[in-house]
């Protein structure tokens, strides 16, 4: 979608409501027509006047007004995306069970339009299992989750709950309107990190949680790509739209991998595939009575699964792959992965840098370098994991564009 966006941005009461102001005046200094839906206790944490102010439009907040026009419906069906930011735990919990009780929940309910959420509430109220189970229903439904972030919330508290910054919010939010600029492409991502077995009970694996694998694969199915998702032990759901293949081992995702690849048109690689494997895996629980004090085990080596993909690619294939290092240094760390680019022989590398406490698992912070086969600089982004999803798909685009690309 291109030009000016009709964009309604619910507001609802919590403290991160004057957060609120920041993602309306950036989306109106991009040049978007945008409407407030505040709710009456999201006016109790910011002013009605200042929200008109920066909305430049009239702010919306009484499902009894304009009766005759019926706004409840004219406000959702007129929407080219619906934002609510913050999403309250109270919120979630109204969409998740289509209950339409005041302005903003009607047109939301009255809207086709793409639907973005930004949770914020305290740690406790987030991690509660109804909240849990709400947003499940949400993401399978297909919204838009961005956030919640860790970090200092009301009074002396601080966990997970703080509302995501207004331009990540923003970004996602663009992002749900369009553009639809993979329209008619087949994507295959795999995402996830595989489990070797040691004995039914044991195995050796890696510390992914898919979340970036999944991102891509959502951000693809935005953009209006035909998408399957080669998926190893996700943390998270995967919502509609996205044909799913579940795999355990390297042995598995590369045989469903090879399989789905075959007519696609884009493949990524972001499945963190375990190198090696036990030689052997004991059909019993391996027992350290019997063992004694040290375990031995004989490991053989994996198959390339990206590299195979690379030596079987079809015609006009555009192939995707990521490289985690944990390398401090920067050229040290790019010298590594131009390396890596030249072996593998993918169109694109992503790299991006993992420790014990940063790139797993982890929504913010992500910093990731994208190179191109013959080691050039494609792009660099920072941010969330929705953020490197859509500049990986943009370097994809750009890929595509250049069909002199080395085979």
């Amino acid at each position: 979608m291109t030009g000016p966006l009709n964009v309604v941005v619910g507001i609802t009461g919590g403290i991160a409501a004057y957060k609120a102001v920041g993602v309306v005046r950036e989306l109106v200094l991009a040049g978007h027509d945008v409407h407030v839906v505040a709710t009456a206790a999201a006016l109790e944490f910011v002013g009605l006047p200042t929200l008109e102010a920066i909305s430049r439009n009239e702010v919306h907040t009484d499902l009894f007004a304009g009766v005759a026009e019926v706004r409840h419906v004219a406000i959702g069906q007129a929407a080219d995306v619906v934002v609510i930011a913050p999403a309250t735990a109270n919120t979630l919990a109204k969409l998740a069970h289509g209950l339409a009780d005041d302005l903003l929940t009607t047109t939301v309910l009255a809207s086709a339009a793409p639907l973005v959420v930004a949770p914020a509430m305290h740690t406790e109220m987030w991690q509660h299992p109804a909240t849990v189970a709400n947003l499940a229903v949400l993401r399978e439904r297909g919204v838009i989750v961005v956030g919640p972030e860790d970090g200092q919330l009301t009074g002396a508290d601080s966990g997970p709950g703080r509302m995501s910054e207004p331009a990540d919010i923003v970004a996602a939010t663009l992002a749900a309107a369009g553009p639809r600029d993979l329209a008619g492409l087949r994507l295959v991502v795999s995402a996830g990190g595989t489990r070797e077995p040691l004995d039914p009970v044991r195995f050796i694996g890696n510390r992914s949680s898919g979340r970036q694998g999944l991102e891509i694969a959502i951000a693809a199915r935005d953009r209006g790509a035909d998408v399957t998702l080669v998926a190893a032990h996700l943390e998270v759901p995967v919502p509609r739209g996205i044909r799913l293949v579940e795999v355990a081992t390297a042995e598995e995702l590369r045989a469903a991998m090879r399989e789905a690849a075959a007519d696609a048109d884009v493949v990524v690689m972001a499945a963190a595939v375990a190198d090696y494997r036990p030689a052997r895996a004991s059909s019993t629980k391996l027992k350290k009575e019997e063992l004694g004090d040290q375990l031995r085990v004989d490991l053989v080596q994996n198959p390339d699964v990206l590299r195979e993909l690379v030596e079987h690619r079809t015609p006009g294939q555009t192939i995707v792959g990521f490289a985690a290092e944990t390398e401090t240094d920067p050229e040290r760390r790019l010298a590594l992965a131009r390396d890596k680019a030249a072996r593998k022989g993918a169109d694109a590398l992503v790299v991006n840098r993992v420790g014990w406490t940063e790139g797993f698992g982890a929504d913010a912070g992500n910093a990731v370098t994208v190179l191109g086969v013959d080691g050039r600089h494609l792009a660099d982004t920072e941010g969330t994991k929705s953020a490197v999803a859509g500049s990986v798909l943009d370097v994809v685009l750009a890929l595509r564009g250049h069909p002199e690309r080395a085979q």
